[in-house]
């Protein structure tokens, strides 16, 4: 997995104002905290810190004041109408160090023709080292038939990551489609009442 580099600027503002005024400035104010030591505040380039967080548990490694800190992006803060960023909490990650992180799911292949699939989850929670996290897992339901399933424990993980959701959650649904049941209901129910209805006299 590399790591993406973000230079960081400290920062003694705080509050609504100085974050705004961050922002016209084309930086994002972030956090940087774990391993003991005490939060230090900095401000992150805009645009460089947009384009890394498109990936999916991104390792940066955080240049401030010449010295490097590796970091993971826990909590990012969009905003609701313009989509960007307004704030980032960076875990410190040290390397050889294990975390436990959200993995986004892909469902790939094609399920039996007439039947609807549907995911459960999203993401798959799991432990790895903070320097080799997966980017992603792919779910296969190519062939599968109306009512089967595939759980967590299903899904091939790569070496070093260990599972933490539970291996039994289900992750994926093969149905059929809600109209096809209700039309066989339907038909089901005519056929019994033309069965209970009396025949006419001749």
């Amino acid at each position: 997995m590399s790591e993406v580099k973000l230079s960081a600027q400290p920062r003694s503002e705080f509050g609504k104002g100085a974050a705004r005024r961050l922002r016209q400035a084309n930086q994002v104010p972030a956090v940087l905290y774990g391993h003991g030591t005490d939060p230090v505040h900095v401000a992150l380039p805009g645009h460089d810190t947009m384009l890394a967080l498109k990936q999916s548990n991104v390792l940066l490694s955080i240049d401030l004041a010449g010295k490097s800190t590796l970091a993971l992006a826990k909590d990012v803060q969009r905003n609701a109408l313009k989509g960007w960023i307004e704030h980032v909490d960076l875990l410190i990650v040290r390397r050889g160090e294990k975390v436990t992180v959200e993995v986004p799911l892909t469902v790939v292949g094609d399920a039996a023709p007439g039947t609807l699939v549907t995911s459960e989850l999203n993401t798959l929670s799991v432990e790895a080292e903070a320097t080799h996290i997966p980017q992603g897992f792919e779910v296969n339901v190519e062939g599968l038939e109306a009512g089967q399933h595939v759980t967590a424990g299903q899904i091939e993980l790569p070496q070093g990551a260990t599972l933490v959701t539970d291996a039994d959650a289900i992750v994926v649904v093969v149905a059929e489609p809600r109209a096809t049941v209700a039309e066989e209901a339907a038909e089901g129910e005519g056929g019994e009442a033309a069965a209970e209805a009396p025949a006419e006299e001749s």
